[in-house]
């Protein structure tokens, strides 16, 4: 548990950086065609795989702190344990779609490696950057979601506030 905490804490910086530098790209974009006349190419694919990456790698962060927005309808009109195991049983779910997703994103990984696979646009950037970014990204998700499912996490009853 403490080094799933540890690797999924360093995704969430990794992921905050890329978000700012994603957000300096763009500013530089914006200023270079408008003001400078400079024309760019990179800017848009590098900005996407930085942004790809960072929602990726910091999903398992999120999850660990029950921070994705969950849909409370329910649970205004379910009773505290039917409720609880609505939850459990979404988190079963969950895993099970995230563990598909996990798998299928290491056989792009290990495709886009073999094959050296790259974007169609100029700059030409290998296609293992953001495939390597949902790989990891969907393991350290999947692993958080395992270990609260077979914690029965969502089954306990919520500490007082």
């Amino acid at each position: 548990m403490a080094l799933l905490r540890w690797a999924n804490g360093c995704a969430a910086v990794v992921s905050a950086i890329a978000v700012g530098a994603a957000a300096c790209v763009l500013t530089w974009e914006a200023t270079a065609r408008y003001l400078f006349k400079i024309p760019s190419d990179w800017q848009d694919e590098t900005s996407i795989f930085l942004l790809v990456g960072a929602t990726f790698l910091s999903a398992g962060w999120v999850q660990e702190h029950r921070g994705h927005i969950g849909i409370q309808a329910l649970s205004g009109v379910l009773s505290d344990s039917a409720d609880r195991l609505r939850r459990y049983v979404s988190d079963i779910v969950t895993l099970a779609f995230c563990t598909f997703f996990c798998w299928k994103a290491w056989s792009l990984l290990i495709e886009a490696v073999k094959d050296g696979q790259i974007t169609g646009s100029a700059l030409g950037a290998p296609l293992w950057i953001p495939y390597g970014c949902m790989a990891i990204g969907m393991t350290l998700l999947a692993l958080v979601l395992a270990v609260q499912v077979l914690t029965r996490q969502a089954l306990q009853q919520p500490a007082a506030q």
